[in-house]
C-alpha cells in the first residue's frame, strides 16, 4: 500500500494537485485567523475583529468573474495554468502589501490590503479548482480531492502555526513578508503542471461562458431539486463556520498563547485534519458521496460541542488539544465529501463558472453570514455562544433527505476501478 502511495505521487498531475493546494490555501488565514491574531495583539475591539469577515466578500461573489475564466486564454500557459500563474502573483504584491499597514492607525488601509488578498486568493481558487475538475477522472477524484487537501492544510500549518510562532519573536509586518514569498511555490507548480485536455470545447463567447452553464446546471438538476442544493450548500457548514470563525480569539481570551495556538491549532491540528482527509476518501469511495454527506455532516457539528466543553472548563492544555484535534478531524472528513460533491455537479465544460458559483454560495456562510459571530460572542459569552453554533448545523442536515437521500445513491464494491495516478497516461 504504501508503494502504491508513492506511485501516486509520480503523477504530474497528482504532484501538481499538492502544490496547487497549498499555493491556494495560503492566503485565506491571511485574511481571517491569522490577521485575527494580529489584531487581537493590537487590542483592536471583539466586534470590529468579527466584522472583518466581510473582507472575505470576493470569495461569495467569485462567480460574477469566473466566466472570464472560461472563455478567456491567457498567451502563456493554457486556460487554467496562465490564469494560476497570474493570480499568484497578484497575491505575492497583496500579501507583501500587509507588511506596510498598521492595525491601530490605518485600521480601513488594512481592510482594503486584505481586500485584494481575498479578491486575488478568490481568483486563484476558481482557476485551481477548474483545473482539479477539468484533470481528474470520476474514480480518481477521492485521491485527488485527498492530495490538494493536503497541500491546502500544509498552507494552513504554514500562515497558522508558523505565522504566529513567528509573530512571537518578529513583527508582524516582517512575518507578512515572509510568507509573500512562498507564493512562488504554487508559481513554479503552475508553470510545471500539465495542462488539462477537454473533449467539448470552451465557450466560444463571453455572453456564452455566462449564460451556459447556468441553463446547463439546471436542465441537469431541474429547478426544484437545483435550489435546494444551492440552500443547501449554503447550510451545510454554517454552524461549523460560525464556531471556527471566532476560534482563535476565544483560544487567545481563554489564557492561551499565540505559540500555544501556533503549535497546537496548526501542528497537532494538521496532522488530525490529514488523518480526517484521508480517511473520508477512504469512506467516500465505499460509502459514496450521499452517506458520506450525511455522517461526516453529524461528526462536523459534534465537533461545536467539544468547543463548548472546553469553553466551560477554562484554560486546560489537554482539553484544548483533544477539542483542537477533534474540530480538525471532522473537518477533514467534511471536507472530502463536500468538494467531492462540488465536482460531481460540474460540466468540465463550464467547470471554472459553475464551481464557482458553487464554492461562492459556500463562502458566503463562511464570510457573509458569520459576520455578526464576535458581536454575538460578546453578548452571549462562549459557551452560549458555541451552542448555538451546534444547533445552527442541524438546517442544512434536515435537507439530505429531499436531494441526497440515504439509499439513492448505490455504490458499488465489485467493480474494479481505475487505481487514481496509477493506471493513467502520465506514468508512461
Amino acid at each position: 500500500m504504501f508503494a502504491d502511495l508513492l506511485k501516486v505521487f509520480q503523477s504530474r498531475k497528482m504532484s501538481a494537485l499538492i502544490f496547487l493546494g497549498f499555493s491556494s490555501g495560503l492566503p485565506l488565514y491571511l485574511t481571517s485567523q491569522t490577521l485575527q491574531a494580529w489584531m487581537t495583539k493590537e487590542n483592536i475591539d471583539l466586534a470590529a475583529i468579527g466584522l472583518f469577515s466581510l473582507v472575505g466578500i470576493p470569495y461569495s461573489l467569485k462567480f460574477l468573474w469566473a466566466p472570464i475564466l472560461d472563455r478567456f486564454v491567457p498567451p502563456f500557459l493554457g486556460r487554467r495554468r496562465g490564469w494560476l500563474v497570474i493570480t499568484q502573483l497578484g497575491l505575492f504584491l497583496a500579501i507583501a502589501g500587509m507588511g506596510l499597514q498598521d492595525p491601530k492607525t490605518a485600521l480601513v488601509l488594512l481592510a482594503i490590503n486584505a481586500l485584494f488578498i481575498a479578491f486575488f486568493s478568490a481568483t486563484q481558487d476558481i482557476a485551481a479548482d477548474a483545473y482539479r475538475t477539468d484533470v481528474l477522472e470520476i474514480p480518481e477524484m477521492g485521491a485527488g480531492v485527498a492530495i490538494f487537501v493536503l497541500g491546502y492544510r500544509l498552507a494552513l500549518l504554514t500562515t497558522g502555526a508558523l505565522a504566529l510562532i513567528l509573530a512571537d519573536r518578529f513583527a508582524w509586518p516582517q512575518v507578512y513578508g515572509i510568507l509573500a514569498l512562498l507564493m512562488g511555490v504554487g508559481i513554479i507548480a503552475s508553470t510545471l503542471a500539465p495542462e488539462p485536455v477537454l473533449t467539448n470545447p470552451p465557450p466560444t463567447s463571453l455572453r456564452s461562458a455566462i449564460i451556459d452553464p447556468f441553463i446547463d446546471y439546471f436542465q441537469r438538476k431541474q429547478l426544484l431539486p437545483g435550489l435546494m442544493i444551492l440552500v443547501f450548500i449554503v447550510l451545510y457548514k454554517l454552524g461549523d463556520a460560525i464556531a471556527n470563525n471566532m476560534s482563535t480569539p476565544f483560544l487567545l481570551q481563554t489564557g492561551f498563547s499565540q505559540t500555544d495556538i501556533g503549535a497546537i491549532k496548526g501542528g497537532m491540528g494538521l496532522v488530525a485534519t490529514i488523518i480526517g482527509t484521508l480517511a473520508g476518501g477512504v469512506f467516500l469511495s465505499k460509502l459514496g458521496i450521499n452517506r458520506s454527506l450525511w455522517i461526516f455532516g453529524g461528526f462536523q457539528a459534534i465537533s461545536n460541542l467539544a468547543y463548548l466543553a472546553l469553553a466551560n472548563v477554562g484554560k486546560n492544555y489537554p482539553f484544548m488539544i483533544l477539542t483542537i484535534n477533534i474540530e480538525n478531524f471532522c473537518a477533514g472528513l467534511g471536507t472530502a465529501a463536500f468538494l467531492a460533491f462540488f465536482m460531481s455537479l460540474c460540466n468540465k465544460q463550464f467547470s471554472a463558472t459553475q464551481y464557482a458559483l458553487l464554492s461562492s454560495l459556500y463562502a458566503f456562510s463562511q464570510n457573509i453570514l458569520i459576520a455578526p459571530a464576535g458581536l454575538i460572542a460578546k453578548q452571549t459569552g462562549w459557551p452560549l455562544f458555541f451552542f448555538l453554533s451546534f444547533l445552527i448545523s442541524f438546517p442544512g442536515l434536515a435537507l439530505l433527505p429531499i436531494f441526497a437521500p440515504w439509499n439513492g445513491e448505490k455504490v458499488s464494491h465489485s467493480v474494479t476501478m481505475k487505481r487514481p495516478g496509477l493506471d493513467d497516461e502520465d506514468l508512461k
